[in-house]
């Protein structure tokens, strides 16, 4: 199989800008590099009915959640997603993603939320993920202010944030989280032991490499121990049954292709509602890089409209 042309050509705009790894310098580095480029992979940032950022109360401080109200979405409940932005838990915040939470806001007839939550490693496990858990009970508990409807309550994420998703859905499951009606998983990290054949197939030179997905996840555990725990690898949880329906987005050139393909495989088997959309001759992170890539609109399209299938009442 051949990488797509805008593949092709991401990766080519990669090397001209040159620059080292995250993984050679400090997290302050990489952050810098991170946030000096992903301007460059983002499209024009559409409008939406509104935007607004504020402070909820989280389990160690405050986090900031931005929230979208897409155009169709209903000024009283509304479905809603919270949408957790990827980035290896260390880098990313409310404006690398800002793209696609616009996107599923108006494609979906959604509110959208996106937590800053808590990046390692100044917080490692499980601090972000408390920060996701916090940020969900929220928008349950405030639905009628957020003008959503509490039983129609979303979760998505890409790469990390798909990990963080996955994992949200689980503590939903067993009533550790407040209630999910679906669950939308771009290229998600499942497994924190690294040792899938697409990490061997796609290592080097496809955009995310084997050394900088290594370098995050110790950036992100507290010890070796933490990476065969469910609420970092939940592919290793004893049982996915029970989940919220999932449509799951793995991209075929991607360190986390295997992984992400054996989540959705036990979703299937588990009994879990699935849509699984792999998506030929596509690079870690397609998503976000609408600037660039065609495929990108096409994939949060469909997300959002499988979104609105699930999550639709009669009045829909």
């Amino acid at each position: 199989m051949t990488l797509d042309p805008d593949a092709l050509r991401v990766l080519e705009i990669g090397r001209e800008a040159g620059g080292e790894p995250f993984e050679k310098g400090s997290v302050a580095a990489a952050r810098a590099a991170y946030d000096a480029s992903f301007p460059a992979q983002q499209g024009e940032h559409e409008p939406v009915v509104s935007t607004s950022e504020r402070q909820i109360d989280g389990p160690n401080g405050p986090v900031t959640v931005r929230i979208h109200r897409g155009i169709g979405a209903a000024v009283a409940g509304a479905r809603a997603l919270l949408y957790l932005h990827g980035g290896g838990w260390v880098i990313g915040n409310l404006s690398s993603h800002d793209e696609i939470c616009r996107w599923l806001a108006n494609l979906g007839n959604a509110v959208v939320v996106c937590p800053d939550y808590r990046l390692a490693p100044e917080h490692k496990f499980p601090a972000g993920l408390e920060d996701c858990t916090a940020t969900l009970r929220f928008m349950a508990d405030n639905a009628e202010e957020l003008g959503v409807d509490p039983a129609r309550i979303a979760v998505a994420g890409d790469s990390a944030g798909g990990n963080l998703a996955a994992v949200l859905a689980l503590l939903s499951r067993d009533g550790r989280a407040a209630p999910l009606a679906a669950q939308i998983l771009l290229y998600p990290n499942t497994d924190a032991r690294q040792t899938t054949d697409s990490y061997r197939r796609f290592g080097d030179g496809f955009g995310l490499t084997a050394a900088t997905m290594a370098w995050f996840r110790d950036h992100y555990v507290r010890t070796p121990h933490d990476m065969t725990d469910w609420r970092v690898s939940p592919l290793l949880a004893s049982s996915l049954a029970g989940v919220a329906p999932a449509f799951v987005v793995i991209a075929s050139h991607d360190i986390l292709a295997d992984e992400g393909t054996a989540y959705a495989e036990r979703l299937r088997a588990e009994g879990v509602p699935l849509v699984l959309r792999r998506w030929p001759g596509q690079i870690h992170g397609f998503a976000s890089m609408g600037r660039h890539m065609l495929a990108a609109r096409q994939a949060v399209s469909e997300a959002a409209a499988w979104l609105q299938l699930q999550t639709r009442v009669q009045a829909d």
